[in-house]
């Protein structure tokens, strides 16, 4: 598809853990746990769990409404690994003439593009353009207004 470039903007944060009970959370209503359940000495380090090859990983921060069908939303951070080769149905973040991108690849026919998740944006072909792709996304992190 793309050549994998060298230089990223964001790297990975040092690791830092942060409380994690056992509990998990549910999303019906089955009953009320004690909350202080399993609380005690378990932690989660969002980067432990997020980052899997810390000196191949960046952050990007998304603009835009192209891809909210993928639930990739305006301000939200994507966790991206450049040591993952692109395949079909991997969301990645890409650099097309000269304009950084996220889409999703997509062979249509036997022809590779780079999708929106939104209707309103034609699929962009790739074979003919100057196009590198930086990573794939791993994560996204979605917050929500307080």
């Amino acid at each position: 598809m793309c050549a994998v470039p060298i230089h990223h903007p964001h790297p990975a944060p040092p690791y830092r853990p942060l409380p994690h009970p056992l509990a998990t959370i549910r999303a019906g209503f089955s009953g009320f746990p004690s909350p202080a359940e399993d609380y005690v000495g378990r932690t989660l380090d969002l980067n432990e769990r997020l980052v899997k090859r810390p000196a191949a990983t960046f952050f990007m921060t998304v603009s835009g409404d192209s891809m909210e069908s993928f639930g990739i939303h305006d301000g939200d951070t994507l966790v991206v690994d450049r040591s993952i080769d692109a395949h079909p149905g991997h969301i990645v973040i890409a650099l097309i003439d000269g304009e950084v991108i996220v889409k999703r690849y997509e062979m249509i026919g036997r022809r590779p593009y780079l999708c929106s998740g939104n209707s309103r944006y034609a699929p962009i072909p790739v074979a003919d353009l100057d196009c590198q792709v930086w990573g794939v996304v791993r994560a996204v992190i979605h917050e929500f207004p307080v």
